[in-house]
């Protein structure tokens, strides 16, 4: 079904998430390589495949273009030489849901919305505050009772109206759909409006930019919801579409915490959807979904790259953390640092190759997780003598 772009929706009448798709003959005529070169070195710099049409309606802090760097020394102790880190650390906030938000919030202003509203385990909230704040426009935003004081007092910070719910990102999911309805807010839960995932698109964009081109052979994210991989199996069909890249994907390859792998348990199932994971439990509060609303696209993304799933546990997850600061200097969120241990899984089972260039797809910065850095400091420190 075809929808009206200027309209502000969230999902099909059929009760599915909806996709943004573009002129992209139009988007040929602006939108060149060489036209790149003159552009803000933010995400915006793709606007021809963004959806904000007048740029008055930008929320931005200038998210976006964050470094993609060699790991020699983790790749080498991984099995992996050719191993290279997306940092979306960088990203205003320290979190890749700059991308999401920025994009969300800004087309959600153009289009006439006047509160905003979310379910999130924290980064998310963080981020539709912030921009909301930037739009002026009014955010609420549901979060579990455990999730981070941090990431509750930086979103109210931003003016947000916190709502703590007993239980996961699903139950504060309800709470938002309730909202929605009986006050008008505007959801922007996870694949349930079409805009968050045009933002975190752009991260396939840079990578591809940034590797004059060329794409790498795999690509490993952590996932919650799974909207940045799905992000990026859209944005590398509208490359192609552009003709930049060739007919090759890169393998789409899914990580997740073991005690909250719905993904993980699909994919080796064969199957098209993931069940409800019950008793979903991890302290990498991002992997805490216990079912996507996008699910199926996900998977779709996985198996059409030629893709996986792999589960590690939060003991690794630790563990990855450690190994990545040690070897590289570079400190990960934990969701980030469950990529680490997978990285090593999927090269001793021949998965990734040593030839192979693989990048790690770190959504944000190790500094807004302290109480997981006392674990590591806790497992390291020697007595004093």
């Amino acid at each position: 079904m075809h929808y009206d772009a200027d309209k502000l929706i969230n999902i099909c009448l059929c009760g599915s998430p909806l996709l943004a798709r573009y002129d992209i003959a139009a988007a040929k005529l602006t939108l060149t390589q060489a036209a790149l070169s003159g552009r803000s070195r933010s995400m915006w710099r793709y606007s021809e495949l963004l959806p904000v049409r007048d740029n008055a309606y930008r929320a931005t802090l200038n998210e976006g273009w964050t470094p993609l760097t060699l790991m020699p020394r983790l790749g080498q102790f991984l099995g992996v030489p050719e191993l290279w880190l997306k940092d979306e650390g960088f990203n205003p906030g320290g979190t890749f849901k700059a991308r999401g938000a920025s994009c969300a919030v800004s087309r959600a202003w153009e289009l006439g919305a006047q509160t905003l509203g979310i379910s999130t385990n924290g980064n998310a909230g963080e981020a539709l505050a912030a921009y909301a704040a930037r739009a002026g426009l009014d955010a609420v935003v549901a979060m579990p009772v455990d999730a981070q004081d941090m990431a509750k007092r930086i979103t109210a910070a931003a003016g947000a109206r916190v709502i703590q719910v007993r239980g996961l990102i699903s139950d504060g999911a309800r709470i938002i759909q309730q909202g929605a309805k009986d006050h008008g807010w505007f959801e922007v839960n996870t694949f349930r409006e079409p805009y968050r995932l045009e933002g975190k698109k752009t991260m396939l964009f840079e990578i591809a930019e940034q590797s004059a081109w060329e794409v790498p052979d795999a690509l490993v994210f952590p996932v919650g919801g799974g909207v940045a991989l799905y992000a990026t199996y859209k944005a590398l069909r509208e490359l192609q579409a552009l003709g930049w890249i060739g007919p090759k994907l890169p393998r789409l390859i899914a990580v997740q915490a073991a005690g909250c792998a719905p993904f993980v348990k699909a994919f080796e199932a064969g199957e098209k959807a993931t069940d409800f994971c019950l008793g979903a439990q991890t302290d990498a509060n991002g992997l805490r979904v216990p079912k996507s609303f996008g699910d199926f696209l996900v998977l779709e993304a996985i198996y059409e790259s030629l893709g996986a799933a792999i589960a590690v546990t939060d003991a690794e997850i630790r563990q990855g953390i450690s190994d990545c600061m040690r070897l590289e200097g570079v400190l990960l969120c934990p969701e980030s640092a469950a990529l680490v241990p997978a990285v090593a899984q999927l090269a001793a089972r021949g998965m990734l190759r040593p030839g192979e260039r693989v990048v790690m797809m770190a959504t944000g910065n190790g500094l807004k997780y302290p109480h997981w850095l006392k674990d590591v400091m806790d497992d390291a420190q020697e007595p004093l003598p």
